[in-house]
């Protein structure tokens, strides 16, 4: 009965300990992967820095042009921002809740006071290809007041750090939710979104830093 009872304890303290190493190694395997998301998007670049040259594409906004129509896309190298001041907010992805929701929105209801603080070029880019980002301009109205960028897979953000991939959310590789003040190609401000929503990124946040 002793022997009986003394291996049985022996079964349970055993079966505790692997319980608890399998725990501590879960946990130990959570942290690893969350810390590995965090860290996949970090900005390369800080304010005082030249941003490196990329091109985007974009179709033009034509006042007479319906929803349905395609457009011919057209590119725009970072060169054309020489000796401009310019605003680039990034979004994950186009007709995406917050982006569509709350991010791009707030941009279209201060591009006015944006412009008037001596801005010359305002855009939105995404990893979207340009007739998407194209429609989406179009279904948000953005007319000619703020460019909207197709970032191909991401390239440029990826290059400055700020690229994010969510291909376990079925999306690829997409542009981090960011924001960038250029003057004659160099960052006066650069902020990536530390969580999910707008803060930094954000309309307010810019005219502030403007």
């Amino acid at each position: 009965m002793i022997a009986s009872f003394s291996l049985r304890a022996s079964r349970v303290a055993t079966s505790q300990t692997i319980r608890s190493r399998v725990s501590l190694t879960n946990t130990s395997s959570l942290r690893l992967r969350l810390s590995s998301t965090m860290a996949e998007t970090t900005p390369l670049l800080k304010v005082g820095d030249t941003i490196p040259a990329g091109t985007f594409k974009y179709i033009p906004y034509t006042p007479e042009e319906s929803i349905a129509a395609c457009g011919i896309p057209q590119a725009l190298s970072t060169d054309s921002w020489k000796g401009k001041k310019v605003v680039l907010f990034s979004v994950p992805g186009a007709f995406t809740p917050t982006c569509h929701v709350t991010h791009l929105p707030g941009f279209l209801a201060k591009a006015d006071e944006i412009k008037a603080k001596g801005v010359d070029v305002l855009a939105v880019v995404a990893a979207n290809d340009p007739f998407v980002m194209s429609g989406w301009a179009k279904a948000l109205g953005l007319k000619d007041k703020i460019l909207a960028l197709s970032d191909t897979d991401a390239a440029w953000s990826a290059s400055i750090g700020l690229s994010k991939d969510l291909s376990a959310r079925g999306m690829g590789t997409r542009t981090a939710r960011y924001a960038l003040i250029i003057d004659d190609l160099v960052i006066k401000y650069i902020e990536l979104e530390p969580a999910a929503g707008v803060t930094v990124s954000g309309a307010d946040a810019v005219l502030k830093a403007l």
